[in-house]
């Protein structure tokens, strides 16, 4: 094959949400020339999508990805549907939403340990459905690194803007966080972003560092844990600062554009800014695995369903950083 672009799986998300309309309008999109595209998932899935955008996507259909030939066209549909040809309820969650898409996601993962695609962008997930269909883990992101036989660490990325954030801890009770506030954990999530920034285009990330307490100064945890971990960053070469005071980390960091990425030490110290300043933007990325996997940082919005009403902007973006990073991988 002499098509140089870079392999990208798209998968069509909860058949029972917006994922399958917000696929049939990206498969629109002028950025989708970039890439080698394989949908993959059950035909009569996207099918349900087309009808609800008012597009068509003129898709050769396959049945097994090594019938793909991307120096003939750039777009294939890996049909994993075997003359079942189901349709699915909308906006419920059911064990048989989840089964389709652990079978087109495992199928991904499975492509990419024998890479041959770089990278997979999802259409939104419902949790709920994934532990009816059959995932045994709380979230996708535990899955994708068993499947990928990932041993490191790893976690979420939440972008918006492409401006980019980790955690130190994630679901986790509040008053548990304190116990977890440690340099060798803070660690983690820095060393990552910053390399995950690397790949997206950032030659030196500028790693802001979220404090644990009020004003950065009512505990002990800067000074003993945060700030040593910080330090330790920039022996390594890291553009690291902070610690920042978490009610103003994101007017510093993020509206006035002094850092390009923040860690902070717990979930909502987080989200909240995040989504304050880009609720309807955000995107995220599963970091620390072998590929790039990316998805909009929203759900599967049973409530609009059907509607055409969904927003396709974090979706595009998504893809976007999916294939930026995977063309920086190598």
């Amino acid at each position: 094959m002499t098509n140089k672009k870079k392999n990208i799986a798209l998968l069509l998300g909860d058949p029972s949400g917006i994922g399958p309309e917000l696929i049939s309008k990206l498969l629109t999109q002028n950025e989708l020339s970039n890439a080698n595209i394989t949908i993959i998932g059950e035909k009569n899935i996207l099918n349900a999508g087309d009808k609800i955008s008012g597009n068509n996507s003129d898709l050769e259909i396959v049945t097994d990805f090594d019938e793909i030939n991307f120096d003939k066209k750039s777009k294939y549909f890996l049909d994993i549907s075997k003359g079942k040809n189901k349709d699915y309820n909308l906006s419920e969650c059911s064990a048989e939403s989840g089964e389709t898409v652990l079978n087109a996601l495992n199928l991904a993962l499975e492509l990419a340990k024998e890479k041959k695609i770089d990278a997979i962008n999802f259409g939104p997930f419902n949790k709920t459905s994934l532990k009816l269909g059959g995932c045994k883990f709380d979230d996708e992101l535990h899955h994708m690194a068993d499947k990928l036989n990932v041993k490191s660490f790893f976690c979420e990325f939440n972008v918006v803007d492409n401006f980019w954030t980790a955690r130190v801890t994630s679901h986790i009770p509040i008053k548990e966080v304190p116990e977890h506030i440690k340099k060798d954990k803070i660690m983690k999530p820095i060393k990552l972003i910053n390399e995950a920034m690397k790949l997206n285009g950032i030659e030196n990330p500028r790693v802001a560092v979220q404090a644990l307490n009020p004003h950065a100064e009512f505990g002990n945890e800067e000074k003993d844990e945060i700030i040593p971990a910080i330090e330790e960053a920039k022996k390594l070469g890291i553009n690291a600062d902070g610690p920042l005071p978490c009610d103003t980390s994101f007017i510093t960091a993020f509206k006035n554009k002094n850092h390009d990425c923040i860690v902070g030490m717990y979930h909502d110290a987080l989200q909240s800014g995040l989504k304050a300043f880009g609720f309807d933007r955000g995107v995220t990325v599963q970091g620390g695995l072998p590929i790039p996997i990316t998805t909009p940082a929203h759900g599967t919005a049973f409530d609009i369903a059907g509607k055409n009403q969904a927003n396709l902007e974090p979706t595009l973006q998504s893809f976007k950083i999916a294939l930026r990073m995977a063309q920086n991988l190598n």
